[in-house]
């Protein structure tokens, strides 16, 4: 009968050679392969627990990103000298709203989406926007394009600009404290043909008074004015046309007044000589707020 005991020169016997062989020298062998030593063999439960955890981090980010923190950089020096270019700044997107996605993720296809007030938007804020479009686009030409601002008006105030200065509701509005104008001024009369809204008679420095929509205003539309509603009454969604001695139609019926559907906001920026702000391009929608820029944590 074979001796199981270990030697007394630490040799095993040929039975406990094999009963402490692996299952895998057992398989290899019945394969006819060589086998693997235990280190190159990648445990199956590290690997899924390596997968695991990265789909979560994912999915952890995703989330943040989506509802409550964005990270943007400053484009252009229009908010020069309060934000610079290439600032990186923090935008905190619960700060007015509670949204869900607007778009499919990483594409520019819209989807239907919540948009729920939090707290209201305050002038003198520094607000990121969706690029509501160019003055006389009903559809931006490109989407997903966010602006940075202070907002100067609400929803209902009345602006006007006199030598370079801002009235909200007749009063003065102060400048910010880091904004950049320039000692020449666009006289009043002087008309700046890229100027908001088209046809307008006013310039950058000149401008005014006009109201910011809100929801509930109803505004006269007729031949002599149409021009200048247009593009606004489109992007609310409804078609608009002139008929037959000179009949604004809406939806293909006869109008003399529309009653505006969303609240709007007037932006400008420091840079107010180089900014291209609600001067040119109109007015900002309260549905295309994004969120409030609240941390600059890099600067390049």
């Amino acid at each position: 009968m074979a001796d199981n005991k270990i030697t007394g020169t630490g040799t095993a016997t040929s039975s406990d050679a094999k009963r402490n062989r692996t299952y895998a020298e057992i398989r290899a062998e019945r394969d006819g392969k060589k086998p693997l030593s235990a280190s190159a063999v990648l445990p199956p439960r590290k690997k899924e627990s390596w997968i695991r955890s990265l789909i979560y981090a994912g999915l952890i980010a995703f989330i943040i990103r989506t509802f409550f923190f964005e990270a943007f950089r400053i484009p252009s020096g229009s908010m020069k000298n309060t934000l610079l270019v290439g600032d990186h700044l923090f935008v905190n997107k619960i700060g007015y709203f509670l949204e869900t996605p607007k778009y499919i993720p990483f594409t520019a296809i819209e989807i239907p989406h919540l948009h729920l007030k939090t707290w209201g938007v305050k002038r003198g804020d520094v607000v990121v926007f969706e690029y509501p479009g160019d003055r006389d686009e009903v559809v931006p030409h490109e989407l997903k394009v966010n602006y940075i601002k202070w907002c100067i008006g609400l929803p209902g105030d009345v602006i006007q600009i006199k030598n370079k200065q801002v009235f909200v509701n007749g009063s003065i509005s102060p400048n910010p404290p880091e904004s950049i104008l320039e000692r020449d001024t666009e006289k009043v009369g002087l008309v700046d043909p890229r100027i908001f809204p088209h046809g307008g008679q006013w310039n950058k420095d000149n401008f005014g008074p006009l109201k910011i929509p809100k929801i509930g205003d109803v505004i006269p539309i007729n031949k002599d004015n149409i021009d200048q509603w247009q593009v606004f009454i489109e992007r609310e969604g409804h078609k608009v046309e002139l008929g037959m001695n000179d009949q604004i139609m809406i939806d293909g019926k006869p109008a003399t007044e529309y009653k505006v559907q969303r609240d709007y906001l007037w932006m400008m920026g420091d840079n107010r000589d180089d900014s291209e702000d609600s001067r040119f391009w109109g007015f900002a929608p309260m549905d295309n707020i994004v969120g409030s820029g609240f941390i600059v944590y890099w600067s390049w």
